[in-house]
């Protein structure tokens, strides 16, 4: 009978131990109150549109969508203490408070590598900016890799939602369709015999011409121009160095200065094509155009 008021009393207290500890598991909350809530379009350019909310003392929630041929959206939790370990954030959205007793949503997991930011991909962000409109506030739930002790929870606040997220959807609507790597390498083509370009290659010159004005890192511009073997071929490298000028020209009253291009005309040399066949001749008129950023 002993021995078992002796095992009794054992369980006892390891319990209480592990009550205790629980308890010593504290949640640590970050979120900007009603007053500090803001969503601000800190971005909006043909080029990028980024929305970004501030979490006090704890960091930056961003959404930012780019130029490119698909609709694109990224979020980015910018903390201003980096991960120390790598762990996971587990991100749920929390109801209202007018809306008390309804259960929260497990929406993902997010990975935290040591020295990054917290980063979520293109479904889980749109998913995070839907429970925004509708009044929920998207939560990351994760460790303290600084303390045994601490959890962490980093909350957006859905007040002032509507006015930035309005603002953020007329930008991405107004993005380019197309982006730097898109253009950066594009050949363009001419009509027979002459320095005019083909209407598709028209077109391509436009939008790399509106490209330009919104991107002030292009650091240079190649040009290189090419003709097919028929004429001479001291008239064939002319015209490449003329073909290569000419669109040099369009770039400058697009406003690119000429320290930032340069132009060689290789005439009939270096052909892609057959010059026997129509097809190989109109592959070989061309203007490579390569550009270049950091």
């Amino acid at each position: 009978m002993h021995n078992y008021a002796l095992v009794f009393i054992s369980l006892a207290f390891a319990l209480a131990s592990a009550s205790s500890f629980a308890a010593s598991q504290q949640l640590r909350q970050y979120s900007a109150s009603i007053e500090q809530s803001a969503w601000q379009l800190t971005q909006k350019t043909p080029l990028l549109c980024q929305l970004e909310h501030t979490i006090p003392n704890f960091g930056n929630a961003i959404f930012q969508s780019k130029a490119s041929k698909a609709l694109n959206l990224h979020f980015e939790l910018k903390m201003l203490r980096l991960p120390d370990a790598y762990s996971l954030a587990e991100v749920h959205s929390m109801p209202p408070a007018w809306r008390a007793g309804e259960p929260g949503k497990n929406l993902a997991s997010m990975a935290l590598l040591k020295q990054f930011n917290g980063e979520l991909p293109k479904k889980t962000a749109w998913t995070l900016l839907t429970e925004l409109e509708q009044g929920f506030s998207p939560t990351f739930y994760f460790a303290d890799w600084h303390s045994p002790y601490d959890n962490v929870a980093a909350r957006l606040n859905p007040v002032q939602f509507p006015p930035g997220y309005h603002a953020f959807n007329e930008c991405v609507a107004a993005l380019l369709p197309y982006s730097f790597e898109d253009i950066a390498f594009t050949v363009l083509s001419y009509e027979s015999g002459s320095d005019q370009l083909t209407p598709e290659s028209e077109r391509r010159l436009s939008q790399i011409a509106e490209y330009l004005q919104h991107d002030p890192q292009i650091e240079s511009i190649e040009l290189q121009g090419y003709t097919d073997s028929y004429g001479g071929r001291w008239m064939n490298e002319q015209l490449s160095v003329k073909r290569a000028e000419k669109i040099k020209q369009f770039l400058a009253e697009a406003g690119v200065t000429d320290d930032k291009v340069r132009v060689d005309g290789y005439g009939e040399r270096r052909h892609v094509a057959s010059n026997q066949t129509s097809l190989g001749r109109a592959t070989n008129r061309r203007v490579v155009l390569q550009m270049a950023r950091p």
